[in-house]
């Protein structure tokens, strides 16, 4: 693996990591439950996840010959084991695993 790629991800890790942790020790303005810090963070995470999704998702549909099945199956994947646990985790450990095995099926 490159130099350059293992320590690109190691800082936007790091960024990512003070991003989120540390407005949790802070003592903001506006951090209480129901303040606009607390409300602010809240919404991060569920924004982030649909920029991902839809900077993923994107090519994958603009291109003709891409395998829409494996997308169908992971994204189903995803929302099946969501309903069924409530798990982040699970449902996007599901949706990797469908897709990767979709594949590896077609291929």
């Amino acid at each position: 693996m490159r130099a350059d790629l293992v320590i690109l991800a190691l800082v936007v890790g790091a960024f990512t990591w003070a991003f989120r942790y540390g407005p949790t020790r802070l003592r903001l303005p506006g951090g209480g439950a129901d303040g606009a810090m607390s409300r602010f963070l809240a919404a991060t995470g569920p924004a982030a996840i649909a920029t991902l999704f839809t900077a993923s998702v994107l090519p994958m549909l603009a291109d003709p010959a891409g395998d829409r099945i494996a997308l169908a199956s992971g994204i189903l994947a995803v929302l099946a084991v969501w309903a069924w646990r409530r798990s982040v985790l699970l449902a996007t450990l599901a949706g990797a695993a469908c897709y990767g095995l979709a594949v590896y099926f077609a291929a």
